[in-house]
């Protein structure tokens, strides 16, 4: 009886050691959320998904029931702009997705069954909207993410399978016009897919620069479709191994993230441009010489349990040939993912917090354990109205 009662002690004093460090950790996580992240105020409640930083003065958010932020003094003050058809149903929309380039100019996703999926545009500060393109699927269909070169004026919106394949219209003239993509290498073949809406950042983008294709999920896997050329390429010649015909069919690709089920699976994926020199690319087994390298980061994880940390990060440094799974993955499952050239680091965020990796993805440390749905550096936004910019000083202080 003794040696149970001491083996009881020791088993109670374990649990509370273990509790008090628990503890210790988390005070420590939120302390780190405090420096990493300075909260602002945005003036609503409604739930944010949607965020884009112009230079990190000028910054659009948007979100649910029709809600579109602006700030142009750096997050300082946020203005709540027009709601988009608010004498209709504008205050319905769910704006998942906004792409700026400016503070007059501004393209705005709504996200819904049918015709509730909808881009808008603004072109005087969003005091008015214009009706871009709205869902030609409905009752079917479902937009999750859109992105145009800011260069060229070419883009491509996404969205939910329907007749059972990916739904992928791409734009030359700014999102004026839409066509489908019609590409045998959309059909699903079977698979149990679809894209997610959480944070419009499920296609492949750096910057204004090049869209490289699109992430999915689902009860198939997390899958990465490639091979998305902008038709600026054709008209350029720019894409001569292909014969000159032309774009090649998408391409598929597994990834090492979560999946299994209709919440799990890959949800955002960036990429950024190096240069490797002479010796990496004979290492690689180049022939020398200098070459440009494509270096991706998917995450993802389950957002059904958003604490497993298990299948929430990727990376690829060959172009997206090959990926492998990060050893030491985000704290939890994650929805927007962006380099940061400023601070040569990943961000990841997602409802459990945000993580960041200074290794190209291989290893994240977290910075806090807030709730997020979307980054656009500096900036993060969540649910009720939560929006934050980065504190670069801190973060750079906490490695």
């Amino acid at each position: 009886m003794q040696l149970c009662r001491l083996s009881l002690l020791f088993l109670a004093a374990t649990i509370a050691a273990a509790a008090q460090s628990t503890a210790s950790a988390t005070s420590q996580l939120q302390s780190a959320a405090q420096q990493a992240w300075q909260m602002q105020e945005s003036g609503t409640t409604a739930s944010l998904r949607g965020i884009d930083s112009v230079d990190g003065q000028v910054a659009w958010a948007s979100g649910g029931e029709g809600t579109v932020l602006k700030t142009i003094d750096g997050g300082a003050h946020w203005q709540k702009c027009a709601v988009p058809d608010a004498a209709t149903d504008g205050a319905t929309l769910d704006f998942r997705g906004v792409q700026a380039w400016d503070s007059a100019s501004a393209i705005v996703m709504a996200s819904g069954p049918g015709e509730k999926s909808r881009l808008y545009k603004t072109e005087d500060g969003c005091a008015t909207w214009t009706l871009l393109y709205k869902n030609p699927d409905s009752p079917d269909g479902f937009f999750d993410s859109f992105r145009l070169n800011g260069f060229y004026g070419e883009g491509m919106l996404l969205g939910d399978p329907v007749k059972g394949r990916f739904t992928v219209f791409e734009t030359e003239d700014g999102g004026q016009t839409w066509k489908r993509d019609e590409r045998k290498g959309l059909a699903l073949d079977g698979d149990s897919l679809a894209a997610f809406a959480a944070s419009n950042s499920s296609i492949a983008r750096s910057g204004d620069k090049y869209i490289a294709g699109f992430v999915t999920g689902g009860k198939t896997g997390a899958v990465l479709y490639k091979s998305w050329i902008p038709p600026h390429f054709e008209k350029l010649s720019l894409h001569l191994k292909h014969g000159g015909k032309a774009a090649p069919d998408w391409s598929t690709m597994t990834l090492p993230l979560a999946g299994g089920s209709d919440a799990a699976g890959a949800f955002s994926i960036g990429y950024r441009i190096t240069e490797d020199s002479t010796a990496e690319v004979l290492l690689k087994g180049g022939e020398g010489g200098h070459r440009k390298n494509w270096r991706f980061v998917a995450v993802g994880g389950d957002y059904s349990k958003p604490g497993e940390t298990a299948g929430t990060a990727a990376w690829s440094e060959d172009d997206g040939r090959h990926w492998a799974a990060a050893e030491t993955p985000p704290h939890g499952y994650r929805s927007s993912v962006q380099w940061s050239e400023a601070l040569r680091a990943w961000i990841a965020v997602g409802t459990s917090g945000s993580d960041a990796s200074r290794d190209e993805g291989r290893t994240w440390k977290p910075l806090d354990n807030g709730d997020w749905n979307a980054v656009s550096l500096p900036f993060v936004v969540g649910p009720k109205g939560r929006i934050a910019r980065l504190n670069a000083s801190a973060l750079a202080a906490a490695d």
